[in-house]
């Protein structure tokens, strides 16, 4: 029966070859996306473990997390340079570190901030040491540049008018080991190279006035020329960047502003209450995960949409592909009945037309899963080659359960032209 059943199908390749590309892109369709969606789900929250507590300036908790976690570009309102100090100081707290963005090099992220985040990213580094003066960097593992290697900062992106800085260059010092994070595409330096560099240190992100007091001050001349000398040293004192300084990270109430801090609370308790505290007017705290959660169930809602439209489309071809069929059984009338009058039983002629059916499923089904899992892989590389994020495209146990129910589907729609071919008797069949 299997070889008649395989010669029957030699014999309409062309059509049966349509029934299984037909079902494959339809299977695809839903196989990339549940992949896809839960790649993004697995690839985020991998990306989030390192960040516990999140504390920025009252605002968007999305874009908070975004930047600071994920370093996707967006201007972030400052906070007090205090906040950093109090944190650095908590006893709940095992280290707090700021993060500073703003500047790029050759495309890549720039960001300021300290040797605890650096060893918490990267316990060890891949090659190189972490950096130990304000001109040394440490970049991640997908940055394409050598120990050694010079970096020059530029204000924001060349492609959105940015600025070069040429007060500093940066040295490579060190390479962080593979995160699967957006840390691997980032170049990391000494937040206090970031404040010198825009002219926020020790001012705690405000210029002074430099204005002589006294009675003998009245001269308006001297007065003029006292105010220049002033802006001549502010200006000086902005632009002037002490890269080989060695690298200081206590932290006071004379902090520049900051746009986030990422912490490392000691226990989960301790979390619970930092998160209470600054949860405030002026500033923001936020468990990325939880953040996280909030858009995975609105990924879920946009996964059940494009789920729902895959499952429309599965049921347009299954029906296509069954009124073909009952068309095709109908056009095999003579055949059938032919097969039927030299002795055949009617469960022999059901089991032909339903074997021919259920293979074309089968190998429709088989197709469709390597086709969605082809573009599920290739849409992730595409992700993780742009923001450096590891997307795995997985199966899961659930995935069996939906198989499952496709083969019982894929069985009770081939019955029914399996059925009609028994509708006609042998005698009115070869008079057809």
């Amino acid at each position: 029966m299997i070889r008649f059943i395989l010669a029957d199908l030699r014999r309409f390749k062309g059509g049966a070859l349509a029934v299984i590309v037909l079902i494959a892109l339809s299977v695809a369709l839903s196989v990339t996306v549940t992949l896809q969606e839960r790649a993004v789900r697995l690839g985020s929250a991998r990306a989030a473990e390192n960040f516990d507590l999140l504390v920025g300036a009252a605002g968007s908790e999305t874009q908070l997390t975004l930047s600071a976690v994920f370093l996707q570009p967006s201007p972030l309102p400052l906070m007090s340079g205090s906040v950093l100090a109090k944190l650095s100081e908590d006893p709940r707290v095992d280290f707090a570190a700021p993060v500073g963005f703003g500047d790029s090099a050759d495309g890549y992220p720039v960001v300021g901030t300290t040797v605890q985040l650096v060893s918490a990213l990267s316990p060890t580094l891949a090659e190189g040491a972490i950096f130990a003066r304000l001109g040394d960097a440490v970049i991640g593992s997908d940055v394409p540049k050598r120990l050694g290697a010079q970096i020059k900062p530029m204000h924001g992106a060349a492609d959105e008018g940015g600025h070069a800085h040429t007060e500093l260059v940066y040295e490579v010092t060190g390479r962080m080991a593979p995160t699967g994070t957006a840390w691997d595409r980032a170049i990391l330096v000494p937040i206090r190279a970031v404040w010198q560099l825009h002219g926020m240190a020790g001012d705690g992100g405000h210029a002074h006035d430099h204005v002589t007091e006294g009675t003998a001050a009245t001269d308006h001349h001297h007065a003029s020329e006292a105010s220049e000398r002033s802006a001549a040293d502010e200006r000086d004192r902005e632009t002037h960047v002490e890269g080989d300084a060695a690298l200081d990270e206590h932290f006071d109430t004379d902090t520049p502003r900051i746009p986030a801090v990422l912490v490392k609370p000691k226990t989960v308790a301790d979390a619970y209450r930092l998160r209470q505290e600054y949860r405030g007017e002026t500033t923001l705290a936020v468990f990325p995960a939880e953040v996280l959660t909030r858009l995975y169930a609105t990924l879920g809602d946009v996964r059940s949409l494009l789920l729902a439209i895959a499952i429309g489309t599965q049921v347009i071809v299954i029906a296509a592909i069954l009124l073909v069929t009952i068309m095709h059984v109908g056009a095999r009338q003579r055949q059938i009945g032919a097969l039927r009058a030299f002795g055949a039983p009617g469960r022999a002629v059901v089991a032909i037309v339903w074997g021919e059916l259920f293979l074309l499923f089968l190998a429709g089904f088989g197709l469709g899963i390597l086709i969605g899992y082809g573009a599920a892989q290739l849409i992730s590389a595409s992700v993780t080659a742009t923001t450096a994020i590891r997307m795995p495209v997985e199966f899961a146990r659930e995935d069996v359960s939906l198989a499952a129910w496709f083969g019982v589907l894929a069985v009770l729609v081939s019955i029914v032209p399996a059925l009609s071919a028994l509708r006609l008797s042998p005698a009115t069949a070869l008079r057809a």
